[in-house]
């Protein structure tokens, strides 16, 4: 029999419009691999929407708050229905940074310097020399994140809560370095150029803005010894399916940024772009997460 695969997409977090993009283009490659599909804009009430879809596994394309952090998953695992990409606890931890470094570090992965501070403390004193780097400490997509440069005067806070926690840490200055993995083996390596500015949400998601060099422009040893720090971390936090690692190279040293359980899955996506370059398509990609689908 034909199986059914709910595609959960969009949500209620900073990144609904990327996961509606992903969602729709995995839920169209489902089709075209002969799957009966049914797309789920999620809302408050997805618990009751699923328990009416009642479908076989459900194809998680949801980005940032509820649906990579182990919420969804906690729902699916209680309901015994299989998903994709990671469990409960790989989830939670990768969406916290903070706790995330902890993990890395035990596994002997080197990362930036960091430290926690709210949007008070930060507009007092700086909390390190600058340049530094401001993030959400549990959001993806690059939502939120900024460079604080000499000479910068606080506009960024504006809007800001004064007791919203941040993760601050040092500025690594060098190339921004990223690599897919897929159950637990690194695919390959992409190096990201953005035209202007960094790598932030802007440049992620608009055309052209950023250019993405794949394979990397790395030597074959600087390549394995950052595809082997993807895959430790990726295994250090107990991931499943698909993952990508992202990095800074200084030109001696990766340091990674974060881990991302559920990357993007868009036309710009930096995860599809590396795996057609390891020669499995987009719809092959989409039928491995399916395969590795699984619940507790």
């Amino acid at each position: 029999m034909t199986k059914h695969i709910a595609v959960l997409k969009g949500g209620w977090s900073a990144e609904r419009e990327v996961s509606l993009n992903s969602g729709s283009a995995c839920a169209k490659a489902l089709r075209e691999l002969g799957y009966k599909v049914t797309e789920i804009d999620v809302q408050p009430d997805i618990a009751e929407i699923i328990k009416q879809t009642n479908p076989d596994i459900v194809f998680n394309a949801l980005h940032g708050k509820i649906g990579e952090d182990g919420c969804v998953q906690g729902l699916l695992e209680i309901m015994k229905i299989p998903y994709t990409h990671s469990g409960v606890m790989s989830s939670s931890v990768a969406m916290d940074k903070p706790l995330a470094k902890v993990v890395f570090a035990a596994a002997g992965l080197k990362a930036p310097i960091g430290k926690l501070a709210t949007t008070k403390e930060i507009m007092a004193a700086d909390p390190m020399p600058r340049p530094f780097v401001v993030k959400p400490a549990n959001e993806g997509s690059s939502v939120g994140v900024h460079i604080i440069k000499n000479g910068d005067n606080g506009s960024w806070a504006q809007g800001e809560k004064p007791e919203t926690v941040w993760l601050v840490e040092e500025y690594i200055s060098g190339r921004e370095i990223t690599v897919a993995v897929l159950n637990g083996k690194a695919l390959g390596v992409t190096e990201i150029r953005p035209k202007t500015g960094f790598y932030d949400y802007e440049n992620k998601y608009t055309d052209g803005k950023t250019e993405h060099l794949c394979p990397a422009p790395l030597s074959d040893g600087e390549s394995k010894k950052v595809m082997e720090m993807a895959e430790i971390a990726h295994e250090s936090l107990g991931c499943r399916g698909l993952t990508r690692s992202d990095f800074r190279y200084d030109g001696k040293n990766f340091y990674i940024l974060e881990i991302n359980t559920q990357p993007g899955m868009t036309s710009l996506s930096l995860s599809p772009e590396i795996a057609a370059h390891a020669g499995i398509s987009f719809n092959q990609l989409v039928e491995k997460l399916i395969e590795a689908a699984s619940c507790g």
